[in-house]
């Protein structure tokens, strides 16, 4: 992608947190619960992220069939697993340090539900897709953990999700170019990551406590996300004497019109009802939705 050299160095114009807030608890899904940071009343839309969930299930909860248009969504597991199953006949499950990219563009109608006991944790990002890419066929990416690109350097270690940083690149493919990095900080370490000045960034700490933009600004702990400014980079550093994990995602922006309902995502409010009357009618791309439910659906029938 052009314009697109994420690897560690000397930044310039440092970006500086613009807004910080909790993501706190709530119910999603069947019985579910999330953390979710945007999507919210606070923060609708931070082009072109649609929505971040920190969730946790644990059976019979879970995100039982349910259909997608017009984005992507990434699942990246934290702790135990989760199985996906779609009306193409898609089914996986996805652990701990596993990832998933799934392009729904026309139409998807899918189901995520637990695979172990226990509580099973993870991220999902909603991810817009510009108007030319809304309408493409479903694709997926899907990496195990083993084969997710991790660096090591100076008390930093990186697992590159998408993007770049210390030299290792993730040969994951992004339709809105995106960065999604997943960092772990030694106690006394200092990070300076490159992100494309023209792009939208955010951290979300997930353990730990750490200070980002400049050493004057206040520590943020887990469960916190930070909107960065302008700049051409992040610094951040772990002052705390344990480690510190946050990811840190840019994306370019789309600059596009945006009309959201629920799980249909377009640019116009024609293209939602129409997005809705494909769905309830199971055309133009929804036609296998007719007949098709989920084993975990269809075992809850029995």
């Amino acid at each position: 992608m052009p314009g697109n050299d994420q690897s560690c160095g000397v930044l310039n114009e440092p970006r500086l947190v613009e807004r910080k807030f909790l993501a706190r608890p709530q119910h999603e899904g069947a019985g579910a619960i999330v953390r979710r940071s945007i999507g919210r009343f606070e923060l609708k839309y931070f082009d072109p992220f649609l929505v971040l969930d920190e969730f946790s299930v644990t059976a019979p909860a879970g995100f039982p069939d349910h259909p997608h248009r017009g984005f992507e969504t990434v699942t990246y597991m934290l702790q135990g697993s989760v199985t996906h199953e779609d009306f193409e006949g898609h089914k996986g499950t996805i652990g701990a340090g596993d990832l998933q990219w799934m392009t729904a563009g026309r139409g998807i109608v899918h189901s995520e539900m637990p695979a172990a006991q226990g509580t099973q944790k993870g991220l999902q990002l909603w991810i817009n897709l510009s108007s030319k890419h809304k309408m493409i066929e479903p694709k997926y990416q899907e990496m195990l953990s083993k084969n997710i690109a991790e660096a090591v350097e100076d008390g930093i270690k990186v697992r590159v999700i998408a993007g770049e940083s210390l030299g290792t690149k993730s040969p994951i493919y992004t339709r809105t170019p995106t960065m999604y990095l997943d960092f772990t900080l030694k106690p006394g370490t200092h990070l300076q990551q490159p992100v494309p000045t023209s792009w939208n960034a955010f951290v979300y700490v997930l353990e730990g406590e750490g200070m980002f933009g400049n050493l004057k600004s206040s520590a943020a702990s887990a469960h916190h996300i930070l909107l960065l400014g302008k700049g051409d980079g992040l610094e951040a550093w772990n002052k705390s004497s344990k480690p510190l994990r946050f990811i840190l995602v840019g994306g370019e922006p789309l600059g596009e019109p945006l009309v959201q309902f629920g799980p249909f995502v377009m640019n116009t409010q024609e293209e939602i009802d129409q997005t809705i009357d494909d769905f309830e009618n199971c055309v133009n791309g929804f036609e296998k939705a007719r007949h098709w439910r989920s084993e975990s659906a269809l075992s809850l029938d029995m």
